[in-house]
């Protein structure tokens, strides 16, 4: 059963670790709105939740492993009944009977008794009683108390587990309400860009009626605002799904009311540190580690538990006292009986050394799994590590290209508000400068998202 155990866990623990990530998404600018939000979602995620109840469920078998160091009492009163069914019948009354009439004759007094009846009993015991207390304790069994150690070292892989998904939690959080702030953002840009077409259009409209230009320069800003109404659409549809998720993320209303927190838009992390420092505090904090730890520290015990059973006897006393006989009288059929036991199985068709061996690789295949799952982490903070710098190289780009793009706007409005530029140049650059900022946005964010997966891969705040 021990070893089936660990199997499964062994199972388990190779579809849970390369899908998570222990780790709190902590930067140098830690938003105190968003740690409330984090801390909710705790609290209140049913993925969170369910994972207590299986420590609960977890603990329970500790303590039931517990319970087996202590003596078993039972009191089992039985009574029974029976008709029929073989019968012990042997014709000592005829064998006993004429012996004795010849002996009393021989003897001239009546010694020896002449009226033995022939035996016919029932074998199966009718009208029997056996009422007892039952105690019995282990005095030494490889068994127990090597479970107790396995269904501790479970436990320790289960909590270990627990904050696997508490910090991806914590993560996707993080996640989820940078997403929603960028939805915010997008917003503001795209009806910044509608009132500068606005107002486009209601310039053209009088250089129309002044027969400076002619009426397409106006249906042309229309429909330069009718395009931007509907991107001004999608980003509203966008944050609502986001608001959606989020809400979805801390097990509350969708529709509920989320706090902005706008200094996350305008302050950015700082630079991380050396990425083998990074590497090396991974390898120190990360959750999934001290689960596979866990998980083959069972699998060593299960070893050793393996080899008792093999090697070593199991001692255990008993006793049992109460009444039996036939009737419920009580009377005379008071008893106890006290036991010393050893069991050891001295051949078994060799089922110990395989049961050893087969425990040998389980653990064995733990131990490969956690160097695979230590190069698995050096990796993922690299690959995290080189995500930021692109980021924040990317972000520095856009920033530039949105300050140009903004310096080459304002110049273009002022020629074409003095009759010296295009209105089809008005709009490209007007486009511009729209995708510039929206790229910056999305950069600013995406630097976020980014430093927050590296504090994830390297368990930043655990």
């Amino acid at each position: 059963m021990i070893t089936s155990l660990i199997t499964r866990y062994i199972r388990y623990l190779g579809l849970l670790i390369p899908l998570s990530i222990a780790a709190q998404p902590a930067s140098t600018n830690v938003s105190a709105v968003l740690e409330g939000y984090v801390r909710e979602g705790l609290t209140n995620n049913l993925a969170i939740r369910q994972e207590s109840l299986e420590i609960s469920r977890v603990t329970e078998s500790l303590n039931q492993a517990k319970s087996l160091f202590y003596p078993r009492v039972a009191f089992s009163p039985t009574y029974s009944l029976a008709a029929g069914g073989r019968r012990l019948e042997f014709p000592v009354g005829d064998l006993l009977n004429p012996a004795y009439k010849a002996l009393n004759q021989l003897t001239g007094a009546d010694r020896f008794p002449t009226n033995i009846e022939n035996v016919n009993q029932l074998l199966a015991p009718n009208n029997f009683h056996d009422t007892k207390f039952s105690v019995s304790y282990a005095i030494f069994n490889t068994d127990i108390q090597y479970n107790y150690l396995i269904q501790k070292q479970l436990l320790t892989s289960q909590q270990a587990r627990r904050r696997v998904i508490e910090n991806e939690l914590r993560y996707t959080i993080a996640t989820a309400y940078y997403q929603y702030l960028q939805t915010l953002d997008a917003i503001r840009i795209f009806e910044s860009s509608r009132e500068v077409l606005t107002e486009l259009a209601r310039l053209n409209e009088k250089l129309v009626r002044n027969n400076v230009a002619t009426k397409e320069v106006v249906t042309s800003a229309r429909y330069e605002t009718s395009k931007l109404d509907q991107q001004l659409a999608v980003a509203q549809k966008n944050r609502e799904t986001a608001r959606a998720y989020f809400n979805f993320l801390l097990n509350r209303d969708l529709q509920a009311h989320i706090d902005v927190d706008s200094s996350l838009t305008r302050i950015l992390p700082e630079s991380p540190e050396n990425v083998v420092d990074l590497q090396r505090t991974a390898l120190l904090g990360r959750q999934e580690l001290s689960q596979v730890t866990s998980s083959l520290g069972a699998a060593q015990t299960a070893v050793k538990l393996a080899e008792a059973n093999a090697n070593i006897p199991n001692v255990f006393v008993g006793a049992n006292t109460g009444f039996q006989g036939f009737g419920y009288t009580f009377q005379n059929q008071a008893y106890v009986v006290a036991q010393v036991g050893l069991q050891w199985d001295l051949f078994r068709g060799y089922e110990k050394r395989s049961k050893i061996q087969q425990a040998k690789i389980q653990a064995s295949a733990l131990q490969t799994r956690l160097a695979e799952v230590q190069q698995q982490i050096q990796l993922q903070v690299l690959q995290a590590y080189y995500d930021l710098n692109a980021a924040t190289e990317s972000l520095a780009a856009t920033q530039s290209g949105m300050i140009n793009a903004d310096q080459t706007f304002r110049v273009i409005d002022s020629k074409y508000r003095n009759g010296q530029s295009l209105l089809i140049e008005f709009l490209r650059y007007q486009n511009d400068r729209l995708t510039a900022q929206l790229q910056h946005s999305l950069a600013r964010m995406d630097v976020l998202v980014k430093r927050a997966a590296l504090d994830r891969v390297v368990a930043v705040g655990q």
